[in-house]
């Protein structure tokens, strides 16, 4: 696995879910976060993880990243001391036209809900890759559509504003 992720993230303004392969839901919380590191428990469908993020670079394309899967039960249990804020939502995936890429599409839940936002994870920050049709307006770096942000300052507060 790659310790650095490099992905760009997009508003979803079209209707992706004709073109999708799969979707699973996901449960993730925060045991830690701050300075831009994070450390999260994640619950994807049956399926337990453990993830550490750095802070992003400047343009916040790239970051350090590590991942482990965990036992279910465990993930279940880390998620009993999270952060207050639990973050839920679908992600759909949707390959890419070009065939190189899956975007991620995330369909938010709670006090997040009409959220709906898109990630490509890319080889390199120059990476070039197609956008599909319901591909709206580029977040990446905007700190307010990060999860972890989100969890203290729900889409609720603030979709007025943009």
């Amino acid at each position: 696995m790659p310790l650095l992720e490099i992905e760009r993230k997009f508003l979803v303004t079209g209707e992706f879910r004709d073109k999708a392969t799969s979707s699973t839901h996901i449960a993730q919380g925060y045991i830690a976060s701050g300075n831009g590191r994070t450390v999260r428990v994640r619950i994807r469908g049956d399926k337990g993880y453990l993830t550490i993020k750095g802070p992003s670079n400047q343009a916040g394309l790239a970051r350090f990243e590590w991942e482990k899967e965990i036992p279910l039960a465990e993930a279940e249990a880390l998620m009993g001391i999270c952060e207050p804020g639990i973050i839920r939502k679908t992600r759909w995936l949707v390959p890419s036209d070009d065939g190189r890429h899956t975007w991620e599409v995330d369909v938010f839940e709670g006090d997040n809900e009409g959220l709906v936002m898109a990630e490509i994870e890319l080889s390199s920050e120059d990476d070039s890759f197609s956008k599909p049709d319901f591909i709206g307006k580029e977040v990446t770096g905007d700190r307010r559509y990060y999860n972890s942000h989100m969890r203290h300052y729900p889409y609720k507060l603030w979709r007025d504003d943009i």
